[in-house]
């Protein structure tokens, strides 16, 4: 049976970097442990999905205010392992961080998506996602971006 739960230090959510490098294979344990110590301080959490002790799938999230929304909460990343995708665990995912929102009385979710990711996309319109704007970047450093 699958469970969805919150993980709760940084030293478990080092021990599922394997997940995360389905989707940036270039990050090391080093370089997640400084990105860690940089968003954890700043209502940075993550949230995984496990079969017993197997995690099968992980999101970060931030619960953050905006002038224009209010209070939000931003999906950052929502990677499942390659040999468990198209499995419903991205909406376990979804419906977990929902919940999430609604007891954080966020007015809005929000999350970012590669223009490129046609999949992802479509999964997230299935989820109740619509685009509002355009994210614009102005990449200063490009070895920095995976």
């Amino acid at each position: 049976m699958l469970t969805v739960r919150e993980l709760i230090d940084k030293e478990e959510m080092l021990k599922y970097i394997h997940v995360l490098n389905d989707l940036y294979p270039s990050l090391t344990l080093g370089q997640y442990s400084k990105e860690l110590d940089l968003m954890l301080p700043h209502n940075y959490n993550q949230v995984g999905v496990f079969d017993d002790e197997e995690c099968l799938g992980l999101s970060g999230f931030w619960l953050g205010n905006k002038l224009w929304c209010g209070k939000y909460l931003e999906l950052d990343n929502i990677i499942v392992a390659s040999s468990h995708r198209s499995k419903g665990i991205g909406k376990l995912i979804v419906d977990f961080l929902t919940k999430k929102a609604q007891e954080n009385d966020c007015t809005m979710m929000a999350l970012d998506s590669y223009t490129s990711n046609f999949k992802a996309h479509k999964f997230f319109y299935n989820e109740g996602f619509e685009p509002k704007g355009f994210h614009f970047i102005n990449i200063l450093k490009p070895e920095g971006v995976r």
